[in-house]
């Protein structure tokens, strides 16, 4: 069953696909835009890459945080100019949200934005990083801190993919489904996967299309995902990023709870959920708080004092100027665990959702 999530911005509208095959509605995707030539940035075996229906020039890439910088960028991009790349051609993603942010990011601006389609191929870039037009890479000061909004003109998350992808690979695409769950759509646990990417795109894709480019509601999406940032920078990407932004999600509750926005039964849901997928909802016991709370300084929500996004009496929202004492009081009462008992995952708790993928 094909699951179809539509993203709405006007005459860039799209199309989101989700389901068993859906890859191969590429060809009729690329005779859509009129591509005569296709760049397919692939992180995946060949085998993998479906056929687009035009002249095809197929570049591998890797995914990973290291790859994620201007460097790779501007390696696209030469490739693409030597290819013959016009502005009225294609680029496709094939691989996980670090080669969609990559390929998305060299795609918006080689001649100024040519069209791209991602084929998603982890949980992670399912559920999130293909869908919106966010796109970035990595400096040595941090995160995503150079980026751009290119919306794709299609998303095609074929759950094939999913089912040869080792356990802690799914469980890092459930950091970002367990977030949903304070931000709009509760309840996805124990749902097969397909139902839990759907709705989960389908909550994106409604935030997305209000915002755009971040200035208000957009913000939601970013829920446990401050101090998550700053965990993968702290490790060395030794964490992942659901892995992250799940120990942030716990932590948003308790911060949450320390400000008085949410009561105690509220905090205490917030590590129950993470837990259920089978997430890690501690600190890796050898992290800095200084060093933290230096990381989340640099946030690109932050314009004035720590900001977070934080839940309350009306819902999550954007929360400035947050007293650097609160985080701090806060992350000294998070749970500690070692970090290679972090990432080793809790199976009971993931095994239903991965044996669910339809």
């Amino acid at each position: 069953m094909t699951r179809r999530v539509p993203v709405r911005f006007g005459d860039r509208s799209y199309d989101v696909l989700i389901g068993p095959g859906v890859r191969s509605a590429l060809p009729g995707i690329i005779d859509g835009i009129g591509a005569r030539r296709v760049a397919v940035v692939s992180a995946r075996p060949v085998e993998w890459v479906p056929d687009t229906g035009a002249e095809t020039l197929l570049l591998p890439a890797r995914d990973g945080e290291p790859d994620k910088n201007l460097a790779t960028v501007e390696t696209l991009c030469a490739a693409f100019v030597r290819f013959g790349l016009t502005r009225s051609d294609a680029v496709v993603s094939v691989g996980g949200g670090t080669t969609t942010d990559v390929v998305g990011l060299a795609a918006a601006l080689y001649h100024r934005g040519v069209p791209v389609v991602h084929l998603p191929t982890t949980l992670l870039a399912q559920v999130d990083a293909s869908v919106g037009g966010k796109t970035a890479v990595n400096l040595p000061e941090g995160k995503n801190l150079v980026g751009a909004y290119w919306q794709p003109a299609a998303v095609l998350c074929d759950t094939d993919y999913l089912t040869t992808l080792p356990p802690r690979e799914l469980r890092n695409g459930l950091g970002e489904i367990a977030r949903c769950h304070f931000i709009g759509a509760p309840g996805l646990h124990g749902l097969p996967l397909a139902e839990q990417i759907a709705a989960g795109v389908t909550l994106k894709a409604g935030i997305v299309s209000a915002d755009e480019r971040d200035t208000g509601p957009r913000h939601l999406l970013n829920y446990g995902h401050t101090l998550g940032h700053a965990l993968e920078a702290a490790t060395g990407f030794a964490l992942r990023h659901g892995e992250g932004v799940a120990i942030g999600t716990v932590f948003a509750g308790l911060l949450a709870g320390t400000l008085g926005r949410i009561p105690p039964e509220r905090v205490s849901e917030h590590r129950a959920v993470v837990a259920s997928y089978g997430l890690p909802t501690a600190l890796p016991d050898d992290t800095d708080p200084g060093t933290l709370l230096a990381l989340m300084r640099r946030d690109k929500k932050a314009r004035s004092g720590l900001t977070f996004v934080l839940d309350g009496p009306a819902g999550a929202e954007l929360v400035a100027d947050v007293p650097e004492r609160a985080v701090a009081d806060t992350l000294a009462r998070m749970e500690r665990a070692p970090l290679d008992r972090l990432v080793a995952g809790a199976p009971a708790g993931a095994a239903g959702t991965e044996a669910a993928v339809t």
